[in-house]
């Protein structure tokens, strides 16, 4: 202890890092009825805490080790750290890096003069890549978490939030990849204020510090997730193993939703977007709360990175309503007759749709899949309870990870032929695009002013985040109801475009 105290208390990090603030977080704080702090480490010269290690062991090579350069393996913020702090320091610096490094980070590298080789698909292949470059070239090897000179640089961490908190908090989160952070800011916390709690937070699929602290030794996994790919280790440190048995309290794990719902929570409170790895601390402190009834506490969760590919966000933003419980993906079974889209529709006036589609089949009914926006679980469970009773059969498929990867970009298909048929007459499918303001009651709005006599075959609403909302509508007009169907367009005020002849939609529609 006293060891780690005083390593931290020495450590050289302010050349190249800065003491990062610790804001308060409004929005997740009333909500979760907590007071809720986020180190904000977002805010490094490189968007990551990792810098603070490196520089700190770099910090003490030789003259004769800086001459030779130094190498390290790195998803990524690790590697940037070492870039930076070589730069400082006026050393070369050969980073190898997984190959399914996000692009923004080693863009990042190569901007601060670092040597990026790519390698392997996770850290462990190119961990054992760099070690062999480190022999046969006489470099120095920087370890990303399991050197103590790192852990201590890392827990300068704990020495800010020790002098900017007024009052020892109930518990600090941190994100666990390899455990150079949650050891370096334990060992130090702990040895000042016991009892504070630590505690770690990983992906479920990349949980080797939950597993081998539950084993008692360290556990190598098969595999990792790379989702959160700052922390995709499949075996963590032996001396941050170490320190983690004797300093950390509990470790939690949290799957991608959640993930991308704590995203979506530090943007709300800080406009700044944080990497998977870097709001995990965030979304294992939710469950913690919601799992131990947490209430009028003091909790600090650090927001370790923000190296973000831009275009995860598309994902991400998908996820997050569904890791929040704000969103339910639906099947809902209607009848294949005039009238019962707008039934269904008229079923769901009150709630705020994110998705909707809909493609006519054979037989006597049909199937939608509908997204919708809901207050939490029950609310979900009351929907489903309450669709059915009226006559709409529904599944719940908001778990189900093909309809919700998959399934919702790939509803459509072909007109059935004998839905071409009426009784008496020839039908035509005319397929319309239209834009509307993007406003609560509008899609509804919109449906209700459809005839309640045409046989829709095609619908598909999906909320895009944007001011204007877009809807396809593929519908089976009669010759004789042409006339109608153009007074229809006009009356309606949206604009419109027929796509009737489009050549995407005789492909695949």
């Amino acid at each position: 202890m006293t060891d780690y105290l005083q390593r931290v208390l020495r450590a050289r990090v302010y050349d190249v890092a800065r003491e990062t603030p610790l804001d308060f977080a409004p929005n997740l704080s009333r909500r979760l009825n907590n007071s809720i702090w986020l180190k904000r480490e977002d805010l490094q010269p490189v968007f990551s805490f990792k810098l603070r290690g490196a520089y700190n062991r770099m910090s003490k090579l030789s003259s004769d080790e800086l001459a030779r350069g130094v190498i390290a393996s790195s998803a990524g913020n690790h590697a940037q750290g070492v870039a930076l702090s070589a730069k400082r320091l006026g050393c070369r610096a050969v980073i190898v890096m997984p190959a399914t490094t996000p692009e923004v980070k080693v863009r990042a590298v190569r901007a601060l003069e670092g040597e990026v080789v790519l390698h392997g698909e996770t850290y462990d292949e190119s961990s054992a890549e760099a070690e062999r470059r480190c022999r046969e070239e006489g470099l120095t090897y920087i370890h990303p978490f399991d050197d103590p000179e790192v852990i201590a640089g890392q827990g300068t961490i704990g020495l800010e939030i020790m002098r900017q908190c007024d009052q020892p908090p109930r518990a600090i989160y941190l994100a666990v990849g390899g455990g150079g952070l949650i050891s370096g800011v334990a060992s130090y916390v702990k040895s000042l204020w016991p009892d504070v709690e630590l505690i770690g937070v990983e992906p479920e699929d990349a949980a080797a510090m939950t597993r081998s602290l539950e084993a008692g030794e360290r556990i190598e996994l098969n595999q990792v997730g790379l989702f959160a790919d700052g922390v995709a280790v499949r075996r963590v440190g032996v001396e941050t193993f170490a320190l983690a048995q004797r300093y950390v309290d509990r470790m939690i794990t949290v799957d991608t939703d959640a993930i991308c719902a704590a995203i979506k929570d530090v943007f709300e409170d800080t406009r700044s977007i944080l990497e998977p790895a870097g709001a995990l601390a965030v979304a294992g402190l939710k469950r913690d709360v919601a799992e131990r009834h947490l209430d009028q506490q003091h909790l600090v969760a650090v927001a370790c990175g923000a190296n973000m590919n831009f275009d995860r966000l598309r994902f991400i933003s998908e996820r997050a309503e569904l890791g929040e419980e704000r969103e339910a993906m639906l099947a809902v079974e209607i009848p294949e007759r005039p009238g019962s889209l707008r039934d269904l529709c008229e079923e769901l006036r009150d709630r705020s749709l994110t998705e909707f589609s809909y493609r006519m089949t054979e037989g006597a009914r049909a199937q939608i899949f509908i997204g919708v926006q809901i207050r939490g679980v029950q609310d979900r469970v009351e929907l489903v309870q309450s669709l059915t009773s009226r006559g709409f059969p529904c599944q719940d498929l908001s778990d189900n990870e093909f309809a919700v990867v998959h399934l919702r970009h790939m509803v459509g298909g072909r007109l059935p032929a004998s839905a071409r048929q009426t009784p008496s007459v020839d039908c035509q499918e005319l397929l319309y695009r239209f834009e509307f303001p993007e406003r609560p009651g509008a899609l509804m709005t919109f449906v209700s002013a459809l005839h309640p006599d045409w046989s829709i075959s095609i619908f598909h609403y999906r909320n895009h985040g944007s001011d204007t909302g877009r809807i396809v509508v593929g519908v089976l007009v009669p010759e004789a109801g042409r006339t109608e169907w153009t007074r229809f367009l006009d009356e309606l005020g949206y604009p419109s475009w027929d796509e009737t002849e489009n050549q995407a939609y005789h492909l695949f529609l």
